[in-house]
């Protein structure tokens, strides 16, 4: 079945606004009616076998994540999309397990800034949650992002760290899982500082 640009924009929308190669020919789109939505400039490549709607202003945090399955949105990234911070991010904080190579991404991407952890703990704490524009986008639960952010704190901003923290712990915040993270994180004495103080 060939497709039309239109209905070849529709799958790269079901796909959260943008889509690889695969996927299109997965829903059937031909090679060529991949090739005629590139050259009439309804549709473009954002990065190598990555598409986009052209007229559209494709989601950010979607287009970076697309790139890597082992990128996650952390510290003040994920706390502005759990909505503990009133600051909207203009560098995109992204942990990867150490050992990563993600130097074209940087490339890419300038307003990002990546943190390496143990490949044990990367997938601590992992969750989804929708973006402003309505895409779906993995980052570390409110938990994980507060126990980075203490561990981080030399490194973090003060306003965006106090708020985080109040708001943190001033709401229903479950003690038992934040002290397991911390013992995982080796930052449990922390921890258990601010929760008393706070």
């Amino acid at each position: 079945m060939d497709y039309s640009v239109d209905d070849i924009k529709d799958v790269i929308e079901s796909f959260g606004g943008i889509a690889s190669a695969s996927q299109l020919l997965e829903k059937g789109i031909s090679r060529l009616s991949l090739y005629q939505g590139l050259v009439s400039g309804m549709i473009s490549r954002e990065s190598h076998g990555n598409y986009v709607v052209t007229d559209n202003q494709p989601d950010e945090y979607r287009m970076i994540q697309n790139r890597s399955e082992k990128m996650i949105f952390s510290h003040a990234t994920a706390l502005y999309l759990h909505g503990l911070s009133d600051r909207v991010p203009h560098e995109l904080d992204i942990t990867v397990p150490q050992g990563d190579n993600v130097s074209r991404i940087k490339r890419d991407y300038e307003n990002t800034r990546f943190h390496y952890c143990k490949k044990e703990i990367w997938d601590l704490g992992i969750i989804e949650t929708v973006t402003p524009q309505g895409y779906k986008v993995k980052i570390y639960d409110v938990d994980r992002c507060i126990c980075d952010l203490i561990k981080d704190k030399k490194s973090v901003d003060s306003q965006i760290f106090t708020q985080a923290l109040k708001g943190y712990f001033s709401g229903k915040y479950n003690p038992r899982k934040i002290v397991k993270y911390a013992r995982q994180l080796n930052i449990e004495s922390k921890i258990r500082t601010y929760m008393e103080i706070l």
